[in-house]
Order: structure tokens, then C-alpha cells, then sequence
């Protein structure tokens, strides 16, 4: 089973994604762990993401698919996989089904996680990170206990240059004018379904698997 989570920056589309892989025992590929982890490791498409990255804009197509493709190769994602951060694209999109057409398999649901502008700017802009752990922590719903200091390790927090409110809003901006399209893609193909990502962690987890025609285990 292939499962695609979509959603604006800031939508909750990592958490969910690992709840969801879990809960269906499929593994979770999500673009923005590849490219941070190619970026840690200085490879030449992580010092080429970056820059897009850093900017709020979308990285390249080519970059993208090669990192994706590769991947969904390897043999923890023979069962199935939710991907979460791609396809962001229609060309990405076109580029899964061929891969996975090689593979005897396609796309069978696209959730769409729901989540209002204000909400999303809300949580960004309060969102900070451990420079030494990657630990997130939320300055309103999940504070560490002193600020600008991880609870886990003890390193500094800071705020990633892509969750700056000016960058956060062209990152909403570029959603709509490129992402969003996919959604009617999607939508022809009876595969698209919606699913509000306001609430509890749990409650939001609970209406994926409920669109997915999955009672509660």
C-alpha cells in the first residue's frame, strides 16, 4: 500500500506520518529527513538543497525524485510506504507513478490534512530546535523547561531560517500555486480524501486511519 500525506508546511504531516506508518506497518519516507540528513552529511544535493530550503522554496524536481526514488528502493519499503513531504509537484507526482508502475504498485490513498493559515503561522513561528539532538519543542504547546536550552542534552534551541514568519508565509504561498494542484489530480482519480489536522495528536490520528476505511486496532 502506498499512501501519500499532504498538507501546508506546518499542517503535522511528520507527526502523523510516523503515527500512520505505524499503525499500518508500512514504512515512513518523509523529503525533509533526506534532505536534512544530506545536508548534515555535505553531500553535493544536500549543499544543493539547502539553498532552496533556506529560502522557503521549493527544491528542484531532479533533486528531489533522485533522493525519493531511492529511497522507496530499499527493501523496508517492499510492503508499502507513507510518504510524507512528496510528491509536492505534478512532475514529482508523474515521476512516483512511473517508478511505482515498474514496481506493480501505485498511489492508493492521498490524505489531505486540513489545517487553517493562523494556525499554521502559529506553530511554526513558535517551533525551535536542539542544534545538537534535532529535539523540536513548541515555545506554547511543548516548552523545554529553561529556555533556549534542550531538556535532553542540554544544547541551544534555535529557530530554523525556513520557520521565520516572512519565509513560513512564501513557504504557505508556494503550497498553494504548486502543491495544491495535485489535489485535483488526486481528486479525479477518487483517491483524495480530507481530513482536518486541528485537535489532539490522537484525535488527528484517529481520523486518518478512519479515512483510510481502518477501524481503530
Amino acid at each position: 500500500m502506498v499512501v501519500v500525506l499532504m498538507g501546508p508546511p506546518g499542517a503535522g504531516k511528520g507527526t502523523q506520518a510516523v503515527r500512520l506508518a505505524e499503525r499500518l506497518g508500512l514504512a515512513h519516507v518523509a523529503s525533509g529527513d533526506l534532505f536534512r540528513e544530506a545536508i548534515a552529511a555535505g553531500t553535493s544535493l544536500g549543499r544543493q538543497a539547502k539553498g532552496y530550503m533556506d529560502r522557503g522554496e521549493l527544491v528542484p524536481d531532479d533533486i528531489v525524485v533522485r533522493m525519493i526514488l531511492e529511497r522507496i528502493g530499499r527493501p523496508d519499503c517492499a510492503a508499502g510506504v507513507v510518504l510524507d513531504g512528496f510528491p509536492r509537484t505534478e512532475a514529482q507526482a508523474e515521476a512516483l507513478d512511473r517508478a511505482l508502475v515498474a514496481q506493480g504498485k501505485q498511489v492508493n490513498a492521498a490524505l489531505e490534512l486540513d489545517v487553517p493559515e493562523a494556525v499554521v503561522l502559529e506553530r511554526l513561528t513558535r517551533r525551535r530546535i536542539c542544534r545538537n539532538c534535532q529535539a523540536p519543542y513548541h515555545m506554547e504547546y511543548s516548552p523545554p523547561a529553561q529556555e533556549g536550552v534542550c531538556d535532553r542534552c542540554g544544547g541551544d534551541l534555535y529557530q530554523r531560517e525556513d520557520d521565520g514568519e516572512a519565509t513560513v508565509r512564501h513557504r504557505l504561498q508556494v503550497y498553494a500555486e504548486q502543491t495544491a494542484p495535485l489535489l485535483s489530480c488526486y481528486r479525479q482519480r477518487s483517491i483524495l480524501r480530507r481530513v482536518s489536522g486541528t485537535g489532539e495528536m490522537d484525535e488527528v490520528a484517529e481520523r486518518l486511519v478512519r479515512a483510510l476505511g481502518r477501524g481503530a486496532a
